[in-house]
């Protein structure tokens, strides 16, 4: 299994290439879209080329999502307490985006490390955004608390006008995903692969890790939910998470594993099917050279039957091939 990056390679490899010509004074506009429609936009000016404006579009909420201000709750204290004085937040952000980060390159580390470890946490920035309300329900389940004002069904949109949704509990975390996939192709595959998943649950090893269910059917936990969130034609994936997978440095890669569960599963069912149409494609191209093979070469025995020859014989030796 492949696990995908928590930053974004192409806007950590911008922002190092920034960091490195900054003294070149070069003018910098650059658009690009990533995994589940989240938007990134760079612009940096000739006349302050230590400034750096990092613009973010989010996916489109759904109705049963809490979005304040165009960002997900606790999305501003996250950005905070992860970037400090580096990043200041632009209020209103640029028009069709959600955030915009001003970035002064001159405010970074001299330390190499140092440097480079906020430029992969900025490369971050759709996980610091889009998991700020997953982080803050699972650090009060590491503290085995729940906060009073928090529903108890919260929905987190993870891709345009889709959400999946959270039942907070003082002692565990119940995660429910409702998969959806436009492809008839890509249904079918996502409900063979998300049904092994859950049986790879069972091998031995994996005894630590949270409790997967799979079923065709809304489970009970979503009993609340509103009808229209519930249509998921690849079935319904549901975690159970402990305080032991978020103590420590867990609570990191728990928070990213579950945000991006539905683009994890995406890109699987997309290898698989790239890989079995590769697979027909060499077998029928050996069927093909095994036809072609079979086939007689009809240019040969034209061209053999045009060049025999042919001697009449005569009577007496007509005769003498009679008697022998």
């Amino acid at each position: 299994m492949i696990l995908l990056q928590s930053h974004s390679r192409f806007l950590l490899q911008t922002l190092q290439n920034r960091l490195q010509n900054i003294e070149k004074g070069v003018e910098l506009d650059c658009q690009w879209v990533e995994f589940d429609d989240v938007r990134y936009h760079i612009q940096v000016s000739t006349k302050n080329p230590h400034i750096l404006l990092l613009s973010v579009s989010l996916p489109t909420p759904p109705p049963e999502t809490t979005f304040l201000a165009g960002l997900p709750f606790g999305a501003i204290e996250a950005i905070k307490a992860a970037y400090g004085v580096v990043v200041q937040i632009l209020d209103p952000p640029r028009d069709g985006f959600n955030l915009t980060l001003k970035l002064n390159l001159s405010k970074l580390p001299q330390n190499q490390e140092q440097r480079h470890a906020i430029l992969v946490k900025l490369a971050s920035v759709r996980e610091v955004v889009l998991g700020a309300p997953l982080r803050i329900i699972l650090k009060r389940l590491a503290s085995r608390t729940v906060a009073p004002d928090l529903n108890p069904l919260v929905a987190l949109v993870h891709r345009p006008k889709e959400s999946f949704f959270l039942v907070p509990q003082a002692d565990k975390v119940t995660v429910v995903y409702p998969m959806r996939f436009n492809d008839s192709v890509d249904i079918i595959l996502a409900t063979s692969f998300l049904q092994e998943f859950v049986e790879a649950r069972r091998t031995a090893g994996l005894n630590n890790v949270p409790p997967c269910s799979w079923s065709p059917t809304p489970p009970l936990e979503l009993k609340e939910a509103p009808a229209d969130a519930l249509s998921a034609n690849a079935g319904f994936v549901t975690f159970v998470i402990f305080p032991r997978h978020v103590e420590g440095p867990k609570l990191d890669r728990t928070v990213w594993n579950l945000s991006t569960f539905r683009a994890y599963v995406s890109y699987h069912v997309k290898c698989s099917e790239g890989f079995m149409h590769t697979r027909m494609r060499r077998r029928v191209e050996s069927l093909i050279q095994a036809l072609d093979r079979a086939k007689p070469d009809s240019e040969i025995s034209k061209r053999t039957s045009q060049n025999r020859s042919f001697k009449r014989l005569s009577l007496k030796d007509n005769r003498k091939n009679s008697f022998s």
